[in-house]
């Protein structure tokens, strides 16, 4: 027999549970969250438990075949640190709603020649709200990499906006982008060896390949 008439509990109990949680909430957060988040461990609990060993402070990432065939570290790299700086306005036009209609689908494989020493980019155009996925590897080496966004703007400033989505060192990426505003999206490869990098990139979605 079902009983819809379950006892409720009394306001003493609901407030000794609540409490007990926020404690226990607490305790955790003292005990493991901030050692292995936070590096930061006042009851040296974390040491005890281990929880420290998870911290990650910020330090050099430590990327394996390298061109020297062996491992190399490279510089982690804080997207606040990168895009056009805090400085430079944002554009009204990224506030433009997206349109009705986007391109059409399409994909296309495409090949990049990074000269040694050098950089250049490689970009689409993209309505706001388009989505695109993609994937891109070298054939040798590791390649500092700035995936960005510069919207259209009717009349540019003298300092050019532009938004990171991702910069890092590496060899291949894959994921997908959702274009926050209409413009030019895409990635500046910087190749800091002293031989040619090839970058064997495939993208498929709503874009138009960019004729500049």
């Amino acid at each position: 027999m079902i009983d819809n008439n379950p006892p409720l509990l009394e306001t003493k109990q609901i407030v000794k549970a609540t409490i007990f949680a926020l404690l226990l909430g607490g305790v955790l957060f003292v005990t493991a969250v901030l050692p292995a988040e936070y590096g930061s461990d006042p009851l040296r609990t974390g040491k005890l438990l281990g929880f420290s060993r998870l911290y990650q402070p910020y330090a050099p990432v430590l990327i394996a075949g390298a061109e020297t065939g062996g491992s190399k570290s490279y510089p982690v790299l804080k997207l606040e640190e990168l895009g056009s700086g805090p400085n430079v306005p944002v554009p009204k036009e990224v506030y433009n709603p997206a349109p009705s209609k986007q391109f059409q689908m399409r994909q296309d494989s495409v090949t990049i020649r990074v000269p040694a020493g050098k950089g250049l980019e490689y970009k689409m155009n993209m309505l706001k709200y388009g989505a695109v996925k993609y994937e891109w590897v070298t054939d040798k080496g590791v390649l500092y990499f700035d995936f960005h966004g510069e919207p259209t703007q009717a009349n540019p400033g003298k300092d050019e906006y532009f938004e990171s989505y991702t910069a890092a060192y590496s060899n291949n990426m894959i994921g997908t982008l959702l274009a926050p505003f209409e413009g030019r999206h895409g990635w500046y490869f910087k190749n800091k060896t002293d031989t040619e990098i090839v970058v064997s990139l495939r993208i498929k979605g709503q874009y138009m390949l960019d004729s500049k």
